[in-house]
């Protein structure tokens, strides 16, 4: 099966990135095709330093690498490297019906944020979006809970494509793109901000609500120590009485590989002060080595650059094969 799935460049990725999408897919590389790609080309919709956009590229390349994506097994590469995402998704803008995209709550959340940078860019990143899948005719999407929406415009892009250019034919298949399927992780699709549990985690927030995944030691813990809880001071999970611990509940539960439940039980009589030592060190042990293998990323420029080039030069492969058929379907060649 073939995968596709991006991140914004944006610097500085925190624990809510690494649980919500790119731990799926160090899973998914081992038994399926997979194409990961730095969305560079979304992330200049909203608000951002151009001279630190190609730092922040290999910053997250090296993230994708120390949390343990194979550049041998899956495709790594930037996406304005690929120019045929673009062009995909002019064409693909051209049978998107504008209520689908005015109903995209991603665009009315950035809006309300970025009040002074609302561009016709972020009004279509859905569709920029679509054909990031559809142009590597993916069949399945890892994406947090808060991107599953932009996966199910993707699936209704496909299915108009292929009843407009596409119908099949006697003897014939038809349907050029296949319909993709989200695949989101059983719990931890979401992790909250830690200093308003209602709120997702967001590298743009107060410092102290997120989590780097190279953060020190010292601040890890600090951030958990002063993370939010709740009234009462038992270890349940609760996500309406008790946003809070259930936040840190989850993160525990991801991080372990242990349930809520047993988690629960393990804490049970305890306080939130054991606890939150506790997932501290949980985070300090587990981030370690994404600590060690970035430090030794960033003095390695020129073989990041190799994977990146490299990996373009296979999106381009299948991205051309995949343009000429759209090119054919709808008489532009």
């Amino acid at each position: 099966m073939r995968i596709f799935s991006g991140i914004r460049p944006t610097g500085g990725l925190h624990i809510g990135n690494y649980l919500g999408a790119i731990k799926q897919w160090i899973a998914l590389q081992e038994k399926n095709e997979c194409v990961f790609c730095i969305v560079d080309l979304h992330a200049i919709t909203t608000p951002y330093d151009p001279k630190e956009l190609q730092k922040n590229i290999l910053e997250t390349t090296a993230v994708y690498l120390a949390a343990g994506i194979n550049p041998d097994k899956s495709v790594i590469f930037v996406q304005s490297e690929v120019k045929e995402h673009a062009e995909l998704a002019w064409l693909l803008g051209t049978i998107t019906p504008m209520g689908e995209l005015s109903r995209m709550t991603q665009f009315k959340e950035k809006s309300k944020k970025h009040k002074d940078y609302i561009n016709a860019g972020l009004f279509n990143y859905p569709v920029l979006m679509a054909a990031d899948i559809l142009l590597y005719k993916a069949q399945a999407v890892p994406v947090g809970k808060d991107q599953e929406q932009h996966v199910e415009l993707a699936r209704t892009i496909a299915k108009k494509f292929n009843q407009n250019f596409d119908p099949p034919r006697l003897g014939e298949a038809g349907k050029i793109f296949p319909e993709p399927e989200s695949i989101l992780p059983k719990v931890g699709a979401k992790i909250m901000s830690l200093t308003d549990p209602k709120k997702k985690m967001s590298k743009s927030d107060d410092p102290k609500s997120c989590i780097s995944l190279f953060d020190s030691p010292e601040n890890i813990t600090k951030k958990i120590m002063s993370a939010e809880t709740d009234s009462g001071k038992d270890i349940v999970y609760n996500v309406t009485k008790k946003p809070g611990i259930s936040n840190l509940l989850t993160i525990y539960s991801l991080l372990t590989d242990k349930t809520t439940q047993e988690i629960e039980k393990q804490f049970k009589g305890k306080g939130y002060g054991d606890f939150k030592k506790s997932l501290a060190k949980v985070l300090v042990d587990y981030l370690e080595p994404f600590r060690r293998k970035q430090k030794e990323l960033q003095t390695r420029d020129v073989y990041v650059k190799e994977i990146l080039n490299k990996g373009a030069s296979r999106a381009k492969t299948i991205a051309e094969s995949t343009m000429k058929e759209v090119r054919e379907k709808m008489g532009l060649s």
